[in-house]
């Protein structure tokens, strides 16, 4: 079986390589400091590892996709992404839980997640003609999330769970806010009529290449992110406690 080789000009396969490699370490990593983690966080740091091992076994299936056809893996994506955003999510109830985070508020944050997800599939894919409009209502189920996490009950949570908590979801709020703010961009660059009716890039190949890179940049960016800021809070209120 030939062997498939990354041109050193081919781009998108080479974050999608960077990608697999970023991910798969910090899974390792995540994973290997589960016994150093106290039970509290146990599962949020296990939660973390599985966000980027997921990832890295969609990535190094996407690289391969990649190169083997020359197109877009976006159906694939969307799969990473209906699994792995979610559970971003979960982790904003797990830091909270102790402060009283209610079951309700789990599923207020999967469901807005699986409806931006869904809905974004659905305006780059199956309607590209109305993505505008779809964009819109995935950019709603996204400003929903933004305002649980700023404002609403996970902020008001993270405050009542204590400083370290309340710093942590800070920081992963700016990823929520300025971080998933990266996929919209690529969203506009994709497809026809992202940007008020308008595509910003007119050569639709261009336009899906540019769409990859910027997704892979803001996957490995946002997931390996999320997991390193759990497990600082993990380390810190350890550090707090036995202070």
């Amino acid at each position: 079986m030939e062997s498939l080789k990354i041109a050193s000009d081919n781009y998108v396969a080479f974050t999608f390589f960077i990608g697999t490699m970023a991910m798969m370490a910090a899974s390792v990593f995540f994973f290997l400091e589960l016994n150093n983690t106290s039970k509290q966080w146990r599962t949020s740091v296990l939660v973390s590892g599985l966000i980027t091992f997921i990832a890295a076994v969609h990535y190094y299936y996407m690289r391969s996709y990649n190169l083997e056809t020359g197109e877009s893996p976006t159906f694939f994506r969307y799969v990473d992404w209906i699994l792995t955003v979610p559970l971003m999510c979960v982790e904003f109830y797990l830091i909270t839980k102790k402060a009283g985070a209610k079951i309700g508020l789990l599923w207020k944050l999967i469901f807005a997640s699986l409806v931006m997800l869904v809905t974004g599939y659905v305006g780059e894919v199956l309607d590209r003609d109305n993505s505008a409009l779809w964009g819109v209502l995935s950019g709603v189920a996204y400003f929903y999330i933004v305002y649980l996490v700023w404002f609403g009950e996970v902020a008001k949570l993270a405050q009542e769970a204590g400083p370290q908590v309340a710093k942590a979801t800070k920081i992963l709020g700016w990823f929520v806010l300025v971080g998933w703010a990266i996929y919209p961009l690529g969203y506009i660059l994709g497809t026809p009529g992202g940007l008020f009716g308008i595509q910003l890039v007119s050569d639709t190949a261009a336009a899906l290449n540019a769409m990859d890179i910027v997704y892979n940049i803001a996957d490995a960016i946002n997931k390996i992110g999320f997991g390193l800021v759990i497990y600082a809070l993990s380390r810190s209120d350890d550090a707090t406690v036995k202070a």
